[in-house]
């Protein structure tokens, strides 16, 4: 009920205009995002790469509804690749294709896209398209393929456990060698679409990730959680499989876990945190109060501390 809430209140206009303009939430979102600037961003990321961390930057923001907005938020991607090659950051991009105009049309979104991408090539950097709510899996996979197929081979995508699709989609990126980035998923769904139980996503995501780290089809995957039974899990089959290093990753938000990110490093994994930056802070944010009740006990602690 609470999640169900909170994910409504995620893409409520009323209730951004309210919270958005009370300092102590802007204060406590710093927990979850690195600031609003690109400057704020690269520092956080600097004190990630200092302490061993791979890093995974996004630009907040999504839906654009106009080619101006999509063509900006292009140009912010292009400026950031440019800044993480400049300074030798260890880190990747990650998007949205609603940011990128999917909501005008596929050709507009391509067409920015393919200009990350070409960027993102020539500095060897790597891009991942970020999954958003199911009406919109479709059209992302299409777009992913489509790039791909254009041989741009830098380029990933994300799977969400708590849909009943996943398995199958999975097994399809699996055999076409591609990069995914496995995570639960922050999106308020229905039943026929998504596991409504914890418990079965939960159990989704085991067997999705170990059937993606068999087999080598040329396939990376990037196991994004922070539940310490799934990733006691994956240790284990890692280790059992003999799966080799450089087959995996794995990916935490920033603000989230840290301890347990650090853990992983010392025990010789690749660990990437995902760091958001931006102005449009709302949505995220809201989603990761819904994701775990003590980010939510975070946020309300500190807002009536101040």
């Amino acid at each position: 009920m609470l999640r169900s809430l909170l994910l409504y209140l995620s893409n409520a206009s009323w209730a951004k205009a309210i919270i958005t303009h009370f300092f102590v939430a802007r204060r406590v979102v710093r927990r979850f995002v690195a600031g609003e600037t690109m400057a704020e961003g690269i520092e956080a990321v600097r004190r990630l790469n200092k302490a061993g961390l791979l890093v995974t930057f996004d630009i907040l923001g999504e839906s654009v509804h106009s080619e101006q907005d999509a063509a900006q938020a292009t140009q912010q991607y292009l400026v950031l690749l440019e800044a993480i090659a400049g300074q030798q950051l260890e880190a990747t991009v990650s998007l949205k294709l609603t940011q990128l105009g999917l909501d005008i049309s596929e050709e507009t979104c391509v067409a920015n896209l393919r200009r990350i991408l070409d960027k993102a090539r020539d500095a060897g950097n790597h891009v991942t398209i970020d999954m958003e709510g199911s009406d919109y899996t479709d059209a992302t996979l299409r777009v992913f393929r489509a790039v791909r197929q254009q041989g741009f081979d830098n380029v990933g995508t994300v799977i969400q456990a708590s849909l009943r699709r996943s398995e199958q989609d999975m097994a399809a990126l699996h055999a076409e060698g591609a990069f995914v980035r496995l995570c639960k998923g922050a999106y308020k769904e229905p039943p026929d679409r998504a596991f409504p139980v914890k418990a079965d996503v939960d159990a989704n995501y085991v067997k999705l990730m170990q059937a993606y780290l068999k087999g080598d089809t040329g396939a990376y995957l990037g196991i994004a959680t922070h539940d310490e039974k799934i990733i006691d899990a994956a240790r284990a089959f890692i280790r059992a499989e003999g799966i080799p290093g450089d087959r995996f990753e794995f990916q935490m938000l920033y603000g989230i876990r840290s301890e347990l990110q650090r853990t992983l490093v010392r025990e010789g994994f690749k660990m990437r945190v995902y760091v958001p930056y931006g102005t449009q802070w709302y949505p995220y944010f809201m989603r990761r109060l819904a994701e775990r009740p003590a980010n939510l006990w975070f946020f309300v602690s500190n807002f009536f501390r101040a």
